[in-house]
């Protein structure tokens, strides 16, 4: 055996070290020593330095780098460490981390086995010592990781014994073999495999004891604390107990004074009659008679430091999301709250003048919500509705095989890995960003209104629309092209139209303009993605503009987090979750909203979002409430209370600020799509040549040509990635020859410093629809593929 591989010697009586301090396991923490990792299918195993210290595995390149570069760390106190041949050994925590290691030898595996179950176990009582003293009742995810802990110290028994009986039959094997021996140079050798043998059943049989007496002190421990939890939960029912009786006698001690109330008022009072005193314990609010709603709104951060739900810095919109920031909200929650009260009165509440003394009497009617379409604007008065297609063809139930698809992928490079467009639905990128207009009528009715105030709670519900057709959709869209653009021109029944163009492939970026009936809006779409296991976060990390061309108001804001649950197992669902802050930068009107992450032990409605919208003193204007996946009501404040500390905001009656449509029939089979959703891949003569709807893998996709979609979008990918080297050919060309080399430029954007947050973003130039109208799109890149290239591969 090479000793100096691994920095010690292994000998029947000790544990000896070579080349390093002498590794004793049960008075130090720290262990060191060369093992194989697995790092990808191109490299395969590669030889590291690992160091075990304080329950934590780390690894680097060479031994010089533990001063400076540490390549990976895993901690071993909810790790899972499982065997998997002679010399193999896994290390995981639950699908995050995982290092598959190799070692030189059975023997020397076996070592570092028994080192990191000591480590294992060491850190395990660090933290048990640690919750003895937490008085908190367990969620569900600490019993499970309880279960988990007892079945992996089970299965380490397990392991344990198979071991030791396949060591033992080894040994006894040995032994048989040396009693038919014989010569003595065969009985020399046959003695040290008898002595090698014997080492290893001794450490199987080490490992056993070590593991039945980590088993046991688990379990010992797990029965004192589920003891002191059951004790926890008995008190806790107790107290419980004593609190709705109290309550119903404060419930009844009410009943008794507002009859008393009500008696006084209605009757005339005599001589000999006395009213009732109220003591401290009769404590009312002004509005409580009236009451039909509670609930409470989030307030916006102390200026100091606001941040949203995802991490973002609001008072620093330049700056990217600290690393360290999640948008679950999973630590201390500091949120300021106010409580709100809705008046049961159904006559309006006074309503505050603006400056000029008028007041603001925009509603609502019912022909605005049931007959979106009947308002045209006025550029397109004359026009009739173009008739569009209600339906689409149903999407192909194709099972998805894993393990062919993992299989296709050995040998290649990350990069290089198609993914199949079973994962997609038949629109792109650019496509699912021009749906957040399906409720364009919220910003024509904001564009109508008078009191910024107001304005600010439909600019609010327009933000809170987009996210209505998550719930469901939980396919991803194509990734568009570099030069790729969609145009979506709706002037005949929205009153509006866009344009989007992908603008950047590293990263990827997209760029859209959109003006409407007395609004235009701008944004940019770049985002964050985290992987942690279970679930897939996407953090949008592009601001977007919205500008009202007769007040000039102009408002920004960044979207909220969405999460994709059950990645790995079960279905898929949607969460939008985070804080979400909308600033008027003309009157200094701000909307801080809180949309709330779903929990399965949470008593909130799922999906609820709530907000307040406040003047640029900070006074309360309007309360909004709602889910962002069915309607948000508005009510204007008219009465703040402070003092009782926490503020009371007293609103008069809500009335529906947006409300989502019913899906079309049959939307479940047609990827959960919405009416505009279905409408926006259809065909349309006139377009640039670079539009999604002429992208040939997502039109075959749509025709439920799968196969054939599969083959195109490789294709597509492979010109995509020839160009790009071609670029960066011509730009060490010029970099040789002293030229500047002007990078990749988009056709219909530019960029500009932004006034508001004085950061480059991409501008809309202006020029589009003159060019269309020309049929001018000499200038558009050639990025899909010719019908002859289709041609060559039978496809048509």
């Amino acid at each position: 055996m090479d000793s100096s591989s691994t920095g010690y010697e292994l000998g029947p009586g000790s544990l000896k070290s070579t080349g390093m301090s002498e590794p004793k396991l049960h008075q130090t923490d720290q262990y060191k020593g060369w093992l194989n990792k697995w790092t990808n299918y191109l490299k395969g195993y590669q030889r590291r330095w690992f160091v075990l210290q304080n329950g934590l595995l780390s690894y680097y390149r060479t031994q010089a780098e533990m001063a400076h570069t540490c390549r990976g760390t895993i901690n071993l106190a909810n790790a899972f460490i499982h065997t998997e041949d002679s010399c193999t050994f896994v290390i995981t925590n639950g699908g995050t981390q995982s290092f598959h290691l190799r070692a030189s030898s059975e023997v020397e595996r076996q070592k570092w086995v028994t080192a990191l179950e000591l480590a294992k176990a060491k850190a395990i009582q660090i933290l048990e010592s640690d919750s003895d003293d937490d008085e908190n009742q367990p969620d569900k995810t600490e019993l499970v990781n309880t279960v988990n802990a007892l079945n992996a110290r089970f299965g380490d028994l397990s392991t344990c014994y198979d071991l030791i009986v396949k060591q033992g039959a080894a040994f006894q094997r040995a032994l048989n073999e040396h009693e038919q021996i014989d010569s003595a140079a065969d009985s020399t050798s046959k003695i040290k495999a008898i002595n090698e043998r014997a080492t290893l059943f001794r450490i199987a049989s080490n490992a056993m004891l070590n593991a039945c007496s980590q088993y046991l002190k688990l379990a010992q421990n797990l029965g004192k604390r589920w003891q002191k939890l059951l004790q926890n939960e008995h008190e806790q029912r107790l107290k419980l107990e004593e609190m709705v009786e109290q309550l119903a006698k404060q419930q009844a001690s009410l009943e008794k004074q507002a009859r008393k109330s009500l008696h006084a008022v209605n009757s005339p009072i005599m001589e000999n009659d006395t009213v009732p005193q109220s003591s401290d314990e009769d404590e009312f609010f002004e509005a409580v008679e009236h009451q039909v709603e509670e609930f409470s709104v989030a307030l916006p951060y102390d200026k100091t430091h606001r941040r949203t739900g995802s991490g973002v810095s609001i008072d620093s919109l330049d700056q990217v999301l600290e690393p360290q920031s999640s948008s679950e909200s999973d630590g201390e929650d500091n949120t300021k709250e106010a409580r709100v009260v809705c008046a049961k009165s159904e006559s309006s509440p006074k309503r505050t003048t603006s400056k000029d003394g008028a007041k603001c009497s925009h509603r609502r009617n019912a022909s605005q919500d049931k007959n979106r379409q009947s308002s045209i604007s006025e550029s397109s008065i004359g026009q009739r509705p173009r008739v569009r297609r209600k339906a689409i063809l149903e999407r192909p139930n194709y099972s998805l095989n894993l393990w062919s698809i993992m299989k296709n992928c050995i040998g290649k490079e990350l990069s290089k890995i198609p993914m199949p467009v079973n994962f997609n639905e038949p629109l792109s990128m650019l496509q699912r960003l021009t749906e957040d207009f399906e409720y364009s009528e919220c910003l024509d009715q904001a564009a109508r209104c008078e009191l910024s105030a107001e304005q600010m709670a439909y600019v609010a519900a327009f933000t809170i629309s987009s996210y209505s057709t998550t719930t469901n959709r939980t396919s991803k869209p194509f990734n568009p092209l570099l030069g790729e653009t969609y145009e979506c021109d709706r002037t005949d029944d929205y009153g509006w139209r866009a344009l989007a163009e992908q603008v950047s492939h590293h990263p990827p970026m997209c760029a859209q303009y959109t003006e409407g009936r007395g609004w235009r809006l701008w944004q940019e779409f770049t985002m964050m993605s985290k992987f942690r296991g279970k679930y897939l976060q996407i953090i949008p990390m592009g601001i977007s503009h919205l500008e009202f061309t007769k007040t000039g108001d102009h408002y920004t804001w960044r979207k909220v987090t969405t999460t994709v649950h059950n990645i790995i197992v079960g279905r898929l669902w949607v969460d939008n979750h985070g804080e979400m802050d909308i600033t008027n930068h003309t009157t200094g009107d701000k909307c801080h909203l809180k949309y709330s992450a779903y929990s399965y032990f949470s008593r909130e409605t799922p999906r609820k979002v709530t907000g307040v919208v406040t003047n640029s003193s900070g006074k309360a204007q309007w309360v909004l409430t709602g889910t962002w996946d069915d309607k948000m009501e508005g009510a204007q404040v008219i009465n703040v209370d402070e003092s009782k500390g926490k503020p009371v905001f007293e609103t008069g009656p809500h009335r529906y600020v947006w409300k989502r449509r019913p899906p079309p029939n049959g939307s479940e089979r047609m990827y959960y799509f919405t009416q505009l959703a279905l409408e926006l891949n259809e065909p349309e003569e006139n377009v640039a040549s670079t539009d999604s709807r002429n992208r040939p893998d997502q039109r075959l996709m749509e025709d439920g040509r799968w196969e054939e979609a599969n083959k195109v979008k490789v294709m597509l990918e492979d010109k995509q990635r020839m160009a790009r080297r071609r670029r960066e050919a011509e730009a060490e060309a010029s970099l040789s020859q002293g030229r500047e080399y002007v990078g990749y430029e988009p056709i219909w954007f530019k960029k500009e410093t932004d006034k508001i947050t004085g950061n480059l973003i991409h501008m809309y130039k202006g020029n589009y629809w003159e060019y269309k109208d020309k049929q001018d799109w000499s200038m558009c890149p050639d990025i899909y593929l010719s019908s002859e290239e289709l041609a060559a591969f039978k496809i048509s």
